[in-house]
């Protein structure tokens, strides 16, 4: 005789699936049914993170499915890994009535679980604070490493955080992962939370946000709190931090930030860090903060190649119950090179076409995912990507190209990106000779000569420029001489 709690289960997931697509995630197939106790259906999960995600955005369709399942006025309670549940009550199967009359639902204070905002101050007095549950931006049950999408251009970030995670304190400390907008640098904070809270739910960990590291520490000075704050930081076991540029001209979060860097190093609590930049490269950050942020390893997240973006594509169908043709996650992943961010947001519109208007996943379908002129979508280059690709192809600085410095192996990758963004963008020659440290546009001009007249007699430079094209998602044939032309510019174009 099948199990009755699971058979409502099933039909609970087909509900979900139905009227709620949107919340629902691969692992809920491994959500275990109790059964029902005092007028609650309890549902087992596997980890924490997991239960978190179910009590705060999941509560209200869970119950909707679930009364119109059963028929009974029913709530639901999400169950932790290592919860002790009593059995389920006699005769209170969720399929019948208990002596007669349908299960009324609890009190809302007794579920075990309540669809409750976090608090974000970000500060609470050590011995008051739930550790195992990190307040904060919530971390998202998603953002596994078993759902990350590793590629040439991230493996090494990915075998650094994975470290982290299995061996805490032990591996690299501090860990300091920068790239671009979007590429998975949160992601990886929020896996290697994940792991480290399936092996030890008890762990003293906490992720925030930068800004929201600056935020509470203001709200803790004026509240006259600042001692309870820098106590709580100061005795985690692992502090994870986004987006550290956010420091920026922030001398009061920098002091408070490097005397919390020192106690956790100190004490030998793990820190993992992320920013846009490498710390050498943070415009206004303390020289002291910079050393410190170097002590540990420092690892990029570069912007993921075709394949990579395939991959991703048919990873986030999937995530949303969705098997993408081959030919379909080929023409999105062409077609959105930005990031993994981006590409996911296409996703999750082609998901709602095949859904809830029933549309096929075929290229059409993607085409429609893709807005309006989809079939000519890229990405707008800017200054910043042609910077990035010269910069790391010649191994040197952005601050070294916007420098002084004249030495060939400078100059030649600055007149690269001045011939670059000159022939992609459209920037004036003034524009593009301020962005590289306010130089005259003469230069620029001279650049550009420069760099034309070595295209045409230097096979190795052609070939290097033709790749930096290619990094850029542009084709590689382009030959035209001629950089277009701003409405702004008013210079004599060169000859």
């Amino acid at each position: 005789m099948a199990n009755p709690d699971l058979v409502v289960w099933v039909d609970v997931l087909s509900f979900l699936r139905e009227h709620h697509p949107t919340i629902c995630r691969q692992w809920f197939e491994e959500i275990e049914p109790l059964g029902t106790h005092e007028g609650a259906y309890r549902l087992r999960v596997r980890q924490q993170v997991h239960q978190r995600y179910l009590s705060r955005q999941c509560v209200e369709p869970f119950v909707e499915a679930l009364q119109s399942i059963t028929g009974h006025l029913l709530t639901v309670r999400f169950v932790g890994p290592d919860e002790v549940v009593p059995e389920p009550s006699a005769n209170g199967s969720t399929h019948k009535q208990r002596n007669g009359q349908h299960t009324a639902a609890p009190r809302s204070e007794d579920a075990a679980i309540e669809a409750k905002p976090t608090r974000r101050s970000g500060w609470q007095p050590v011995e008051a604070r739930d550790f195992s549950n990190p307040e904060g931006p919530n971390i998202n049950p998603d953002h596994t490493f078993s759902d990350f999408v590793v590629g040439q251009e991230n493996r090494f970030a990915v075998a650094a955080a994975t470290a982290v995670a299995d061996n805490p304190c032990k591996a690299y400390n501090p860990l300091f992962i920068h790239g671009g907008l979007g590429l998975g640098k949160t992601h990886l904070l929020h896996a290697i939370c994940v792991q480290v809270l399936d092996q030890n739910p008890k762990a003293r960990i906490f992720y925030i946000s930068c800004e929201d590291f600056s935020r509470a520490m203001l709200d803790a000075v004026e509240n006259g709190k600042l001692q309870d704050f820098s106590d709580y930081y100061r005795h985690l076991d692992m502090l994870l931090i986004d987006d550290v540029h956010f420091l920026t001209k922030r001398d009061r979060s920098q002091e408070e930030f490097f005397h919390t860097f020192n106690a956790l190093q100190q004490a030998g609590k793990q820190i993992v860090l992320s920013c846009d930049a490498p710390p050498s490269e943070i415009p206004d950050l303390e020289q002291r903060l910079v050393s410190r942020f170097q002590s540990g390893l420092v690892v990029p997240i570069n912007p993921p190649c075709f394949e990579t973006r395939v991959q991703i594509a048919h990873r986030k169908a999937r995530m949303l119950g969705m098997e993408l043709p081959e030919e379909v996650a080929c023409y999105i992943a062409k077609r959105v090179q930005s990031s993994p961010r981006e590409l996911g947001g296409r996703i999750n519109q082609l998901h709602m076409l095949h859904h809830f208007e029933k549309m096929p996943l075929t290229e059409a379908t993607a085409k429609l995912a893709l807005g309006a002129g989809a079939a000519e979508l890229t990405r707008e280059i800017t200054i910043d990507d042609i910077i990035q690709v010269v910069s790391q192809h010649y191994a040197v600085k952005l601050s070294d190209l916007q420098g002084k410095r004249r030495q060939k192996s400078i100059a030649l990758p600055r007149q690269v990106c001045m011939f670059l963004i000159r022939k992609i963008c459209r920037y004036s020659l003034e524009e593009v000779g301020g962005y590289f440290g306010g130089r005259d546009h003469t230069t620029v001009m001279h650049a550009e000569k420069t760099i034309r007249a070595k295209y045409q007699s230097d096979p190795e430079l052609a070939r290097v420029i033709q790749a930096l094209r290619v990094q850029l998602g542009l084709p590689p044939e382009e030959t035209d001489d001629n950089p277009p032309r701003s409405p702004f510019d008013r210079t004599k174009a060169p000859d």
